[in-house]
C-alpha cells in the first residue's frame, strides 16, 4: 500500500510564516509537521509516500531527500509550473506514482496519533473511505456525518483530511485544478464512501495561533504525544 501527504498548498492563512517556508515545513515540537506524518506511515509499514509539491515546494525535497532517514522511499509529485493543483487535482496527477490500488491520503498541515491501518480493504464497489474527528472550534457545524457506516452528505462532524482511496474514483480525469469536495459528494450519493469517526488528538494547523497552541500543548506533555 502506498500513501500521498498532500504539502502544495500555498498556506495563505498561516502568513507571514509562509511567506519563506511552505507550511508542512513549519515545526511542531522542533520537528517538521510533514515528518510526523512519514513517521507514522513509517511504523505503519508504508514504505512508499508520495509527496505533492508547489509553493516554495523545492525546499521539501531539500529538507526530507528521498526518505531513507524514516526507512522509506519519497516520490515528489511537482505543481509548482501548474501553482498548486488542488486537492483532487494533486491526487490525479500523482495516480501514475500511486498506482492501481487504493492509496491512503493525508493533509500535511494537519497533526494527529491517527494510526493509518496499511492492511484496510475498501469493500467492493466502495471508493473512498473517510475519517471524521468532532468538531473544532474553527468548524462548529462539520462537514459529514456517519450512518450505518457510509458517509452522509450532511454536516456534523468534520473531515480528518485523512482518508483511503480507490484510484477507480478518479479513472479518466484530465490534470487541472479540482477540488475534492465535488468528486466525494458525488459517490456520497451513490453510497460508494464509507468513514469512521476518531476521537483522539487531532489538530488542524491553519493560523499561526493553532501552530502556537500544539507546540505549547506538546512542551507541556511532550511524553504523551510521542
Amino acid at each position: 500500500m502506498k500513501a500521498m501527504i498532500l504539502a502544495a498548498g500555498e498556506g495563505k492563512r498561516m502568513r507571514p510564516l509562509t511567506e519563506h517556508t511552505p507550511k508542512p515545513l513549519l515545526e511542531v515540537a522542533s520537528q517538521p509537521l510533514i515528518v510526523w506524518h512519514i513517521q507514522r506511515l513509517a511504523r505503519a509499514g508504508i514504505k512508499d509516500i508520495v509527496i505533492n509539491i508547489a509553493h516554495l515546494g523545492e525546499q521539501i525535497p531539500q529538507k526530507l531527500g528521498d526518505g531513507k532517514e524514516w526507512g522509506v522511499n519519497l516520490h515528489y509529485s511537482d505543481e509548482r509550473d501548474e501553482g498548486g493543483l488542488e486537492t483532487a487535482g494533486g491526487i490525479i496527477k500523482a495516480l501514475p506514482m500511486l498506482g492501481d490500488e487504493p492509496f491512503w491520503v493525508i493533509n500535511g498541515d494537519v497533526w494527529c496519533d491517527y494510526e493509518i491501518d496499511s492492511k484496510f480493504e475498501l469493500p467492493n464497489e466502495i471508493l473512498a473511505h473517510l475519517v471524521l474527528v468532532p468538531n473544532p472550534p474553527h468548524n462548529p457545524k462539520g462537514d459529514f456525518d456517519i450512518q450505518n457506516s457510509f458517509i452522509v452528505d450532511r454536516p456534523a462532524y468534520t473531515f480528518a483530511g485523512i482518508g483511503l482511496y480507490s484510484p477507480k474514483m478518479f479513472k479518466d480525469m484530465s490534470i487541472a485544478k479540482k477540488p475534492l469536495a465535488p468528486i466525494l459528494r458525488k459517490y456520497i450519493k451513490q453510497q460508494k464512501v464509507t468513514g469512521e469517526l476518531f476521537y483522539g488528538r487531532w489538530y488542524d494547523i491553519g493560523t499561526p495561533q493553532r501552530l502556537k497552541e500544539i507546540n505549547t500543548l506538546m512542551s507541556i506533555n511532550s511524553c504523551e504525544f510521542y
